[in-house]
């Protein structure tokens, strides 16, 4: 496995916050789902903007190098700030994986060398990490590094059917975990063994349409009565809009000014639900 560190600087220990905060313990934040196109990198990049503009310290990982979404976008944004000082940046590190053929050896390197870049990133507030939307050997690791696991998943049973088996047997009360939630369970068990700590799984239901419908508030209503069961706490996320993805060309996020850019009663909208959205998160 290869990491690369984008832009300067670098054991969950106590870290010193800026701006006189108060001490407070390392977080690291994973964004996971085995299912890709549920808006993972946005929600990443929007929350780093955030704790930048809070005055944290914050490092970035992409576990998911290769498709390289959450790279590219940071990419974007380090052109874009070469013109604008008050694009404030993370320090960021994609992540590959290893190129051995023995699926044993590729996991103990894997872990060998994301303990080593987690050791690295003690001097920051929080480690945010984004994962591919699959099963693979270097998401599992990332997972049972996290105090926060952040699963986004669209509006659609499909999405759910990662997390428990979608079927009608909701309302007998009879739930089989499904692959997603089976692994989380695991990364939390590997977690406890090795330090004891906790994992805070939070799922949100993202890129909703704007249109309430039958199948959203099911989704909704389904997700608040398993959170409790399953563990996890449910919250809302972003309704699907295009400020989005002309966003990610340069880099910026719904919290970066621009005096330039003329906003409209979506982008307001999309600024609140990101407000509500940071607060509901409650991970700061």
């Amino acid at each position: 496995m290869i990491f690369h560190k984008i832009s300067c600087c670098c054991k969950l220990t106590l870290s010193i916050v800026n701006n006189g905060k108060k001490l407070m313990p390392q977080k690291i934040i994973v964004f996971g789902n085995q299912k890709g196109g549920t808006g993972k990198s946005t929600l990443a990049m929007h929350l780093v903007v955030s704790l930048l503009h809070q005055g944290y310290k914050v490092a970035t990982v992409d576990v998911d190098a290769r498709q390289g979404t959450l790279t590219r976008y940071i990419e974007n944004r380090a052109k874009t700030s070469q013109n604008n000082s008050n694009v404030l940046m993370p320090t960021h590190y994609p992540v590959f994986d290893s190129s051995s053929d023995s699926i044993k050896v590729m996991n103990r390197e894997n872990f060998l060398m994301f303990s080593e870049l987690i050791n690295s990133l003690n001097g920051f507030d929080f480690i945010v990490i984004d994962t591919p939307g699959s099963d693979t050997s270097l998401s599992k690791i990332a997972h049972s590094f996290a105090d926060v696991i952040i699963t986004p998943m669209n509006e659609s049973f499909i999405d759910l059917d990662l997390i428990i088996k979608a079927t009608p047997v909701q309302r007998s009360g009879s739930v089989k975990t499904s692959s997603y939630a089976e692994i989380v369970w695991e990364q939390k068990k590997t977690r406890a063994l090795r330090d004891h700590s906790s994992i805070d799984w939070i799922i949100l239901l993202n890129r909703t349409s704007s249109i309430e419908s039958r199948n959203k508030k099911e989704l909704e209503r389904i997700l608040t009565l398993l959170s409790k069961r399953l563990g996890f706490r449910f919250i809302k996320g972003f309704k699907e809009r295009i400020i989005f993805k002309e966003l990610f060309l340069s880099g910026l996020t719904l919290l970066d000014s621009n005096s330039s850019q003329k906003l409209n009663l979506s982008h307001i909208a999309a600024r609140q639900e990101l407000k509500e959205l940071l607060k509901a998160l409650n991970i700061y």
